[in-house]
């Protein structure tokens, strides 16, 4: 049976206005990566009289973006990894065992999520300066310092999300593999985790997403040689000037990664959200 016509047309206007919503902003950034600075500057045109690629190499010697993007790749890469192997391992024993506290487990970890990320900011800073006299260690500042805080609010959601797809996954496979002679851990890599591999991409696209793109602690808990993408856009603006046509250069440079990640792995990620959720 065909939709209603009224239907039809509300879908494609509300379509419309979305799209429109989307790659308007969108465009407004391409097209002022390829003007001059004085005509960004100037009156807003929607289509740009000169057309120029300077911003795109001005990018790297006005502020170290280079150094900016290794920063932010190897605190991303870090906080995911780890965050993936520590959630497959908690997720695994939530969804497999029975045990004192699981409960509780389960709705703390969950209930970590309910918090605004800034009444965190603090705490962990005067935790990090306090570790730092007296031990040495300096946490504030440092990359270690900025991937144990994205692990504080990653680590949760990905317990959360994988305890739900391995309660998907029929435990007759861990009987299947116990049976072929394969102990609890054996029985997690040769058969859970592969069969769990949508739900395991959800999982790191997200934290590597929330690491790559996070502003708020990485302001605080950096610094000069530490600094990542985030953070380091900014320094486009100087006491003197904004170098808008930079800025918009910079930004659709640093989100290449993701986006394309995204591209690659957007099946799986179909397939991690909406696992568990028919049985």
């Amino acid at each position: 049976m065909a939709p209603p016509p009224a239907f039809v047309w509300t879908r494609r206007i509300g379509l419309t206005l979305l799209g429109i919503f989307t790659f308007l902003p969108l465009y407004v950034m391409v097209s002022s990566s390829l003007k001059p600075l004085q005509d960004v500057q100037a009156a807003f045109a929607w289509l740009p009289t000169r057309l120029t690629f300077r911003p795109y190499v001005d990018i790297w010697s006005t502020v170290p973006l280079g150094h900016y993007f290794v920063n932010s790749l190897v605190v991303a890469s870090c906080s995911t990894a780890i965050s993936v192997v520590l959630a497959i391992l908690a997720a695994y024993a939530v969804s497999r065992y029975r045990f004192r506290g699981r409960q509780l487990f389960s709705v703390t970890v969950l209930s970590t999520q309910m918090f605004p990320g800034i009444l965190f900011l603090l705490p962990l800073f005067l935790i990090y300066v306090n570790i730092g006299a007296a031990t040495g260690i300096q946490l504030s500042g440092s990359q270690l310092g900025l991937v144990i805080t994205y692990l504080t609010f990653t680590l949760p959601f990905s317990i959360w999300m994988l305890v739900g797809y391995f309660d998907s996954i029929p435990r007759e496979l861990d009987e299947a593999a116990k049976v072929d002679g394969n102990g609890p851990i054996g029985a997690l890599v040769r058969v859970i985790v592969p069969a769990a591999v949508p739900g395991i991409v959800t999982v790191a696209v997200y934290s590597f997403m929330t690491a790559w793109g996070e502003v708020l602690f990485a302001s605080v808990m950096t610094d000069d040689s530490t600094r990542t993408l985030a953070v380091g856009l900014r320094n486009y603006a100087s006491q003197n000037d904004v170098y808008w046509n930079q800025i918009m250069a910079a930004s659709l440079v640093v989100s290449v990664p993701v986006v394309v990640a995204f591209l690659l792995l957007q099946r799986y990620l179909v397939a991690g959200l909406t696992a568990g959720s028919v049985k």
